[in-house]
């Protein structure tokens, strides 16, 4: 499955102590993926437990401007994976409507955008209010206009009538609206992901690796109390 976005996955624990270690992960993905990234940035659910997100990117247009740093990694990979199966022209769609801002406020408004693409009416390569006019008179037969009169209608003023009345919206990719029809919330949060796209968990460490995860954290834990309360000096007698 070819890879939508990626994330760049942090050590939280060592950002707070001044240094930047993480990684790109590629959306959809595998919990094999996630435990090999986990590892080697650190994380193992001993030394080091949380991460962030410093970073997006993708191919998907303006989808990375509504996602945060503090995402869910599942959550994310469910919205890779429903988006993994929508047609390009419903891909088209999709990142028509994210430009409109509508459906953008969070991961789970995003996955069921979606999921309900046909609430939405699109057409490719529309990005002007006199385009849009010809389209509706001379495609769609919206008004009749006689064809002697045709040369002198003004179909960039009728356009940018259609576009109000109908609340649409100019993307990159083409013109967008919203068609009124019955949005349906498929997704209502973290426990509908399925269970064949949740990835996330912390990496299982073998025996050797854990005494050294245990051993590093007594030593911190030890300095840290030696740094808080330092030995007092007993004066000579």
């Amino acid at each position: 499955m070819p890879s939508l976005f990626e994330a760049y996955v942090t050590n939280l624990g060592k950002y707070n102590e001044g240094e930047l270690v993480g990684e790109y992960l590629k959306f959809p993905t595998t919990h094999e993926e996630v435990q090999a990234l986990l590892k080697r940035i650190g994380i193992d659910g001993v030394r080091y437990e949380e991460i962030f997100i410093t970073d997006f990117d993708g191919d998907v247009l303006g989808l990375y401007d509504h996602l945060g740093e503090y995402e869910n990694i599942d959550e994310l990979n469910h919205l890779a994976c429903v988006i993994s199966e929508l047609d390009q022209s419903d891909l088209e769609k999709f990142e028509a409507v994210i430009d409109s801002g509508e459906y953008t406020g969070s991961v789970k408004e995003l996955i069921n955008l979606a999921q309900n693409l046909d609430c939405f009416e699109f057409y490719p390569g529309v990005t002007d209010d006199e385009t849009l006019g010809r389209i509706y008179v001379e495609d769609m037969e919206a008004i009749d206009v006689p064809e002697h009169l045709l040369n002198y209608f003004d179909y960039e003023a009728y356009g940018r009538d259609i576009r109000l009345n109908e609340d649409g919206h100019y993307a990159p990719g083409g013109y967008v609206l919203n068609n009124g029809g019955s949005f349906i919330e498929h997704y209502h949060g973290r426990e509908d992901i399925p269970d064949e796209h949740k990835v996330f968990s912390m990496p299982k460490l073998n025996i050797r690796e854990q005494m050294a995860a245990y051993k590093e954290v007594i030593d911190r834990s030890s300095l840290e109390g030696e740094r808080l309360h330092p030995r007092k000096e007993v004066p000579e007698r």
